[in-house]
């Protein structure tokens, strides 16, 4: 009966229709360079960039936490956590710049947002509501076919991925917006009270197919 549960909510999971994920989980339960999520977004040029998810983890090493590829660039976006201790890898157009301050605690709950400007070329990350530095990483659009996904890093468009790349663990409330948000939208996103969702990517309406062992489940509570 458990399988058949299983099986049914993966079917599920990997239908077109857009569902609200409010309240759930994408598991990646084990190492792996195949199980990752496509995400559809709802445009496919950016002239700014907005992208907040929670995830929690027991990797040390280096993973992946969003990759966006094109045909013309395996990292049209990506933010990637480095294996050295508080960096934290941010590239647009293959283009990356390190940033310090990224949590390091394990079997705990990270909230991360990134902005990035176009105009002025400027990305800033945020860790669990605390702002890292303003550093300028690229200018100009985005945009071109674009691949996202969750749990591998690509280095082509839409594969050649990377098993010490790879992100095991829980990620959830995954938004993807085509503007920069501000100080206050972060904040509301990282205390999780009434933030607004994505208009490229949001999680309570989220178009996606599962390729190998990726669950969707019930996010487990705090406390009782």
């Amino acid at each position: 009966m458990q399988r058949l549960f299983h099986a049914a909510l993966l079917l599920a999971a990997c239908s077109a229709a857009p569902q609200d994920l409010s309240g759930k989980v994408f598991n990646f339960p084990a190492e792996t360079k195949t199980a990752h999520v496509t995400l559809k977004p709802s445009k496919e040029n950016f002239n700014s960039v907005s992208v907040c998810l929670r995830y929690f983890t027991d990797i040390k090493r280096s993973y992946s936490l969003f990759s966006v590829a094109t045909p013309s660039h395996q990292n049209e976006f990506l933010l990637f956590k480095n294996k050295n201790i508080g960096q934290f890898d941010y590239l647009i157009r293959d283009k990356g710049i390190a940033f310090w301050g990224h949590p390091e605690e394990v079997i705990s709950w990270h909230s991360i947002c990134a902005t990035w400007d176009s105009n002025t070329g400027i990305g800033q990350p945020w860790f669990n509501g605390k702002p890292g530095s303003r550093k300028f990483i690229y200018q100009g659009d985005l945009g071109g076919r674009p691949i996202i996904v969750l749990g591998q890093e690509q280095d082509s468009h839409g594969g050649d991925f990377d098993i010490n790349q790879s992100f095991f663990g829980l990620t959830t409330d995954v938004h993807m917006w085509d503007y920069v948000l501000s100080t206050c939208e972060i904040q509301r996103f990282m205390s999780n009270i009434n933030f607004t969702p994505g208009n490229i990517i949001n999680w309570r309406s989220l178009e996606f197919n599962i390729t190998g062992n990726v669950a969707v489940e019930e996010k487990q509570p705090d406390n009782c």
